[in-house]
C-alpha cells in the first residue's frame, strides 16, 4: 500500500464552476485558449441548468458528508458574465439552496471586468456574490497582452472597476489578478493597481514549465528575473507607511516564515482542496494544467455520475495532500521548500519526467523568499533594539 493510500484524505473546500467556455479577450497568455490542451473546442459553450444543479447537489453531499461549515464557489470561465446575469444569479441560489443554512458558501465571479455594467452587477451582489477582476496594471501591458478584438481592453476595464469602487459594491469587490509583465516596471504596475483600491491584489507568473518555459525564464539558470521584479513589488508595499491593500503572495510567504501555512495555489504544503467542473459537466483538477499537456487536468469523472469523494481518491489528488513527503526530490533539502510548497505544479511540467521536478520558477521563488526573510529579519532586530522596525 503507497503512502497516499494511509493517509486520510482531506476534503475539498473550493469548486470552480465553469459557467461559460468561451470569452470575448482574447489574451496572449491565456493557459486555457493558447496553451497545450483546447479541449474548450469541444465543449459546450454554456454550462446547462440541468448541470448546475446537479453541481450544486453534488458540493452539498460532499460539504455536508464532511462537515463542513463553508465552501467556497468561484464561478468561472471563459469569461462568467457571457452566460448572463439569470445563469449566474440561478446558480447561485441553486448551491445556497442545496447546502443549506448551516453552510456558508462564499461565490465569488472571476472575470475580465469588461462587462461590469450597472445592470450586470447589482443583482449577483444582492445575492451577496463578490468579484475578482483581471487587470495587468499598467495601460501598455494589458492593451498589448490583452485583446478585445483588434483593440486594448484598459479603458474598458477600468469602467467596471469604477462600478465596483461605488460605495453601495465596494463590499462586493474580492481583488485583482494581475499577471506579471517582467518588460513593466514593478513599482508603477503595483501603483497602477493601487489606484484602483482594491481590498487584495493577487501577482500571478505566468504560466510555464521545462518543456515550454515562461517569457524571460530560462530553465535550469540561476537568474531571477521575476524574484528581482516581485522583491521591488515587495519593498513598495511592505515600505508604504500605511497599509494600502494586501497582496496575497507576500502576505502568504510572510505568514509561511513566521511559521504558518501559505494556503494559496502555488505556494506552500497546504493538501490540494479544489475541483473544477467544465460545461460539459467533467470535473477537473486545476485548469492551470492545461499549460502543460492535453488532458492533464482530466479525472475521467463527471459530475453526473460522480462524487466529489471520488475526485478525493484519485492518485493525483492523494499525492497532493501529502505535505512534504509530496514534493520533488530535489525539494527535499531546500530551506524554503515549507514555504515555498515547491511551486505551483503546472509549473513543475516537464516532458517525459511528469511533474517530478521542482518548479521552473524555483531560483525566482528562492530570491522572493529569502528577500522577504531577509527584510523581516532586519526589522525584528531593529525592534528589538530600538524599539521600532524602521
Amino acid at each position: 500500500m503507497t503512502e497516499w493510500q494511509q493517509t486520510p484524505p482531506h476534503p475539498l473546500r473550493q469548486f470552480v464552476i465553469k459557467m461559460h467556455g468561451r470569452c470575448n479577450l482574447a489574451c496572449d497568455y491565456c493557459y486555457v485558449y493558447t496553451m497545450a490542451d483546447q479541449d474548450w473546442r469541444t465543449r459546450p459553450a454554456t454550462l446547462s441548468d440541468e448541470l448546475v444543479d446537479v453541481t450544486a447537489s453534488r458540493i452539498a453531499e460532499h460539504a455536508h458528508r464532511h462537515g463542513l461549515s463553508e465552501v467556497r464557489v468561484v464561478l468561472h470561465g471563459g469569461e462568467p458574465m457571457l452566460a448572463g446575469t439569470r445563469a449566474l444569479s440561478r446558480c447561485v441560489r441553486a448551491v445556497r439552496a442545496a447546502v443549506g443554512s448551516g453552510i456558508r458558501a462564499r461565490m465569488t465571479v472571476q472575470t475580465n471586468g469588461t462587462l461590469l455594467t450597472a445592470a450586470r452587477v447589482r443583482p449577483l451582489a444582492e445575492l451577496g456574490v463578490t468579484f475578482g477582476v483581471s487587470l495587468d496594471g499598467l495601460p501598455g501591458s494589458q492593451d498589448r497582452r490583452r485583446d478585445h478584438r483588434g483593440r486594448g481592453s484598459h479603458a474598458r476595464v477600468l469602467e467596471g472597476l469604477r462600478r465596483l469602487r461605488d460605495p453601495d459594491l465596494r463590499a462586493h469587490f474580492a481583488g485583482i489578478l494581475a499577471t506579471i509583465d517582467l518588460s513593466a516596471d514593478p513599482v508603477a504596475t503595483y501603483e497602477a493597481l493601487v489606484e484602483h483600491e482594491p481590498p487584495m491584489i493577487d501577482f500571478l507568473l505566468p504560466h510555464g514549465n521545462w518543456t515550454t518555459p515562461p517569457p524571460g525564464r530560462v530553465p535550469g539558470t540561476e537568474e531571477t528575473p521575476y524574484g528581482d521584479w516581485l522583491a521591488a513589488a515587495f519593498d513598495r508595499w511592505y515600505g508604504a507607511p500605511v497599509r494600502e491593500t494586501g497582496v496575497r503572495m507576500f502576505e502568504e510567504i510572510v505568514h509561511g516564515l513566521f511559521g504558518g501555512t501559505p494556503r494559496v495555489e502555488g505556494l506552500g504544503l497546504a493538501p490540494l482542496g479544489m475541483a473544477v467542473v467544465e460545461t460539459d459537466g467533467s470535473i477537473e483538477l486545476s485548469d492551470t494544467l492545461k499549460s502543460t499537456y492535453p488532458g492533464a487536468a482530466a479525472t475521467g469523472l463527471d459530475i453526473r455520475t460522480h462524487s466529489f469523494d471520488e475526485v478525493l481518491a484519485l492518485p493525483a489528488v492523494r499525492s497532493q495532500q501529502l505535505g512534504r513527503r509530496g514534493l520533488p526530490a530535489d525539494c527535499a533539502s531546500c530551506r524554503v521548500a515549507r514555504v515555498c510548497g515547491g511551486g505551483l505544479r503546472a509549473h513543475r511540467y516537464r516532458a517525459g519526467a511528469g511533474f517530478s521536478s521542482p518548479s521552473v520558477y524555483s531560483p525566482d521563488l528562492r530570491r522572493l523568499i529569502g528577500h522577504i526573510r531577509g527584510v523581516l529579519q532586519h526589522d525584528v532586530a531593529a525592534l528589538q533594539t530600538t524599539g521600532s522596525p524602521r
